[in-house]
């Protein structure tokens, strides 16, 4: 039963479709992971392309409109150039990466792949700095210099890929350091780059390095009225891992997360009782591609700066 103190959020309509596609594992250590991904971490496996098929076959009575991948590094799993290219016969897909791994080839076939498709193929690239100093402490060593490398292959098969970084700067930082990403990416022949900001997750790998929520970052009923609900990936969306269907991409090592084996049984309400859902609330469409909402008033301007940066 839920209690009349926690909100509950029920689903509008299944719009966006997740994929832990290589679990938890990664090729990287960042510590600042909200679910602690690294080579080691087995507690979620790889998604084969044959349960991909089905979840996407599942997912067409449901209308569903997009298709997301992540992990973990999703290119470490061995079928992820067919599974990219299987969903874009259903819909438009994107793919979350640290680029670090990256080959010429496959996007060869995944570029080959896009153009003979009517749906589009996005790439997220995560990058924490703009520099190896500011960005390896967070993800490790060489990374800066590996991902750099992976992002100026996407750029020479076509694609442009919307980079990702975790603020974990002080407010009066922000403006300085998207202008100071947009130089390290044009200088690495990215013309006209993307850039989306996202707020820091206090759970997983975050929580051991700078302390997680307290019992008061929790979101209200109050704090629900005449809220848009739409900017909560709760709202629109599902996401498929071995275990199952669960409720988010941010929660899936929460046993509430878990909702069903099947997606027609996954759009139910759920009770936004998580630290983490107080940052969603906060900032709003962190997950997808959208913008979302100002990372409170300094983040105002810097979206003001990123708005330009992709004109």
């Amino acid at each position: 039963m839920s209690s009349p103190h926690i909100p509950t959020i029920g689903i509008q309509h299944l719009d966006q479709l997740w994929f832990q596609v290589a679990g938890t594992r990664c090729n990287l250590t960042c510590n600042h992971c909200f679910i602690s991904c690294s080579p080691k971490n087995n507690a979620f496996h790889f998604l084969s392309l044959k349960q991909i098929q089905e979840r996407l076959r599942e997912s067409v009575s449901l209308g569903v409109k997009e298709y997301y991948f992540t992990g973990g590094e999703p290119f470490i799993n061995p079928e992820m150039v067919d599974i990219l290219t299987e969903t874009l016969q259903y819909g438009p897909a994107t793919v979350l990466t640290n680029a670090t791994v990256l080959k010429g080839d496959w996007l060869r076939q995944l570029h080959h792949a896009e153009s003979a498709s009517h749906y589009g193929l996005e790439f997220r690239v995560s990058l924490d700095g703009f520099s190896p100093q500011t960005n390896d402490p967070i993800r490790g060593d060489g990374t800066f210099d590996r991902a750099m490398a992976g992002v100026r292959l996407l750029v020479n098969h076509g694609f442009l890929p919307i980079i990702t970084a975790v603020r974990t700067w002080g407010d009066e930082q922000d403006i300085a350091v998207v202008r100071q990403f947009s130089e390290t990416l044009r200088s690495n022949g990215y013309d006209r780059p993307r850039l989306k900001i996202l707020p820091t997750l206090q759970i997983g790998a975050e929580e051991a390095r700078s302390g997680g929520y307290s019992v008061l970052d929790r979101v209200t009923p109050k704090m629900m009225e005449n809220y848009d609900e739409s900017l909560l990936i709760c709202h629109n969306s599902r996401i498929i891992t071995d275990r199952g269907v669960h409720v988010c991409p941010i929660l899936i090592d929460s046993p509430d997360s878990l909702l069903s084996d099947r997606l027609a049984d996954s759009l139910q309400c759920f009770p936004m009782s998580h630290g983490a859902c107080y940052t969603c609330y906060r900032y709003g469409s962190i997950c997808s591609n959208a913008t979302g909402r100002s990372l409170e008033r300094s983040q105002t301007s810097t979206q003001s700066i990123e708005r330009k940066l992709t004109k």
